[in-house]
């Protein structure tokens, strides 16, 4: 039997004997050789993780060769005298998701995560990513690139320092950069004398010789059986917010990609899973300038924008790559004001919004903050779209459950199946995000998405995790579902059960109107946190209506805002043991005014995402009867509304699985600390007597 940690190697005389590596590695090898006596023994491996520390290097298969792509930009960075150049994983708008042809990090790099990080200097590369994606990027990078796990700006700074000479300056593209970045690095690196430098051309533009163009699709605008408010009626929604504020704006410049495509009710396909489109907007009380690939309009869109006059709401179409220019003609005129979002204006335009009298900031747009609370259209759309969207998560459940145990089913045909139940579903428009499914170790990677390398058939003996959803044209929506075929571990049933009452503890908890997610997160972790668990990952996030998945600025993050009514978040805690198992619980919620017996500002969540929990993997005893109250009410709304439309759409079997799945659960097994006061309040009296 092997120790942990060690494996049987055989070398090239047939010889067996024991090696202690890295617990990465599975035991298969590849060209390694050891010193055993005066001889050199040969061992082949094949890790799933790359080793840079043996001669020579062992990468696997999923490693990308970064070499010549390295030669050619230290080339650029010599001929602009710069000692050092930072690419960061975003685009112009800092979006989370980026279109192909912004992924500048994965084409250095390699390494395809959704955050990172990259450095180059003339005799060093360094990528700096979070927890969730440190093995990933050992099986992505060659060894030309350090991993680097403090993901700080004064952890990157830092090393910066200690690699570029006194005096180097650090190059960077200020389209790439937030307000927050560029202020971060230039304290840290305040008195080192390093300087940055900002770059007027991207370096790692220069060298991609084959960098995806942007889509040559036509943009859309929505129809109007998903519309309550007109782009007019928005326009002068936000115009009279402009007028209200003491700060006297004159102008608002809207970056993030959402807020145009909010405002004016239109739609594109430039960012994968997110129906965004490049564009920027500069909104002042009587003109409106839409800056976009103009290629891309038809002339449909632009008689729907009143792109031929130049009144208050007459769209002005302007070239995508004028932004800055036309800013710059803005402010330079008198007794302009500028409203920006901080959050999402790149460093770019900010830098030339002087002097700082003409500029005036806050954390989000006011578009931002509008587009947060759905209208009454926008929030029934919502909850239809989401009862279809069940539909294809039971279709999927119920033939995993069939399927898996003949043993023929992997992580990514489970994937594409949901992706195909989906696209069955009336206005489907593909998923919003990529899906997460995994099995066994995988799902203990909270983040992670099975590819050919990776990936795991689906078996009765472990825990199978899915996080996925779809685009409507009436909805986004995200649901996680995890589960089980055979027979749970007493720990993954506990672990189960603890993070299902986190999730109903948040749903059901009543809170005053404009509380913020971030003071009620930890209720989400209270039952973990009683037994000594926990998760790294937030709690929630917004969703919009056919938009992105993670929609900000709701959510339960410190930078989020307080809740209002009609705003929908998702509420996904989890717990995820190393090498073994993972478990999330996610559900889409819309914040609801409540009644209480005294106060009338209160608020709480009303579940719409609408699919059954695994049973086998809840252990009643440890719900209180609240909890299970709130677990079969929220089983009977399943029944009402997804029966209806497993009905409508003729799915008998699909209801049948239904119905069995959402039985009411007995209050004979529970636990509740309601009882136990009860029983210890008996036990004293009875002493007492």
């Amino acid at each position: 039997m092997l120790k942990l940690g060690q494996f049987a190697c055989t070398c090239v005389s047939g010889l067996v004997f024991f090696c202690s590596l890295p617990r990465h590695f599975y035991c298969s090898f590849s060209a390694l050789f050891f010193n055993h006596g005066n001889n050199a023994v040969a061992v082949t491996y094949e890790g799933t993780e790359r080793n840079c520390s043996v001669i020579p290097p062992y990468l696997p298969s999923t490693a990308v060769s970064t070499t010549l792509q390295l030669q050619e930009l230290r080339y650029q960075m010599r001929l602009m005298s710069i000692s050092a150049y930072i690419i960061p994983g975003t685009d112009a708008h800092l979006s989370e998701y980026l279109a192909p042809r912004d992924a500048r990090v994965a084409f250095m790099t390699g390494f395809t995560g959704s955050a990172g990080t990259a450095v180059v200097t003339q005799s060093k590369a360094a990528l700096w990513t979070d927890s969730r994606y440190w093995v990933q990027a050992e099986r992505q990078m060659d060894c030309n690139w350090e991993l680097e796990k403090d993901v700080s700006v004064s952890s990157l700074a830092e090393w910066l320092i200690s690699e570029v000479p006194s005096g180097g300056e650090i190059g960077f593209d200020p389209f790439l950069f937030s307000l927050k970045t560029q202020e971060e690095y230039a304290i840290n690196l305040e008195s080192s004398n390093r300087t940055l430098k900002s770059m007027p051309d991207n370096l790692v533009d220069k060298v991609w010789k084959n960098r995806p163009p942007i889509p040559p699709d036509s943009l859309t605008r929505l129809s109007d059986r998903v519309i309550q408010r007109s782009w007019q009626t928005k326009v002068e929604h936000i115009r009279n917010q402009m007028r209200d504020n003491p700060y006297e704006p004159t102008a608002l410049l809207l970056s993030a990609l959402d807020e145009t495509a909010w405002l004016f009710n239109m739609r594109g396909n430039d960012i994968p899973y997110n129906p965004f489109f490049y564009s920027y907007t500069l909104l002042t009380m009587d003109e409106i300038w839409v800056f976009l690939h103009m290629n891309r309009l038809t002339d449909e869109l632009k008689a729907y924008l009143n792109s031929s006059c130049t009144g208050p709401l007459c769209v002005q179409l302007k070239n995508y790559e004028d932004v800055l220019g036309h800013l710059k003609t803005y402010v330079a005129q008198p007794g302009v004001k500028v409203w920006i979002g901080t959050e999402y204006t790149n460093y770019a335009l900010y830098e030339i919004i002087t002097p700082q009298d003409k500029l005036m900031t806050s954390s989000y747009s006011p578009v931002l903050t509008t587009k947060a609370v759905k209208d009454d259209k926008e929030q029934q759309i919502l909850r239809d779209a989401h009862v279809r969207d069940a539909v294809a998560v039971i279709q999927l459940l119920m033939w995993l459950e069939q399927a898996v145990p003949k043993g023929t089913e992997t992580e990514l045909s489970a994937a594409e199946y949901v992706n195909k139940c989906r696209s069955q579903q009336k206005d489907s428009r593909g998923p919003s995000f990529e899906t997460i499914s995994a099995s066994g170790p995988n799902a203990a990677l909270a983040h992670y998405s099975p590819t050919e390398e990776t990936n795991r058939k689906l078996t009765v003996d472990e825990m199978y995790l899915v996080d996925s959803g779809g685009q409507y044209l009436d909805g986004t929506t995200d649901i996680t579902r995890t589960v089980h075929w055979g027979t749970p571990t007493a720990m993954q049933k506990e672990a189960f059960t603890r993070v299902l009452m986190g999730n109903i503890e948040l749903s059901r908890t009543i809170f005053p109107s404009g509380t913020r997610g971030v003071n009620m997160e930890m209720l989400g972790r209270r039952a973990l946190w009683q037994v000594g668990l926990n998760y790294g990952h937030g709690t929630g996030h917004g969703v919009g209506n056919y938009f992105g998945v993670h929609e900000w600025p709701v959510g339960f993050q410190s930078n989020n805002v307080p809740f209002r009514p009609g705003m929908f978040t998702s509420i996904e805690p989890g717990y995820y043991k190393d090498n073994d198992f993972g478990i999330r619980i996610e559900d889409i919620v819309v914040i609801v005014p409540v009644n209480t017996k005294y106060g009338h500002n209160y608020l709480t969540f009303e579940t719409v995402s609408l699919v059954p929990y695994d049973r086998k993997l809840i252990d009643t005893s440890l719900l209180s009867s609240e909890q299970l109250e709130w677990l079969n009410n929220y089983y009977k709304t399943i029944r009402e509304l997804v029966g209806a439309e497993l009905d409508k759409q003729k799915l008998k079997e699909e209801k049948d699985w239904m119905l069995k799945h959402t039985e009411p659960f007995s209050s004979a097994s529970v636990c509740s600390s309601s009882l136990t006061v009860v029983a210890l309040a008996i036990a004293l009296l009875h002493n007492l007597v």
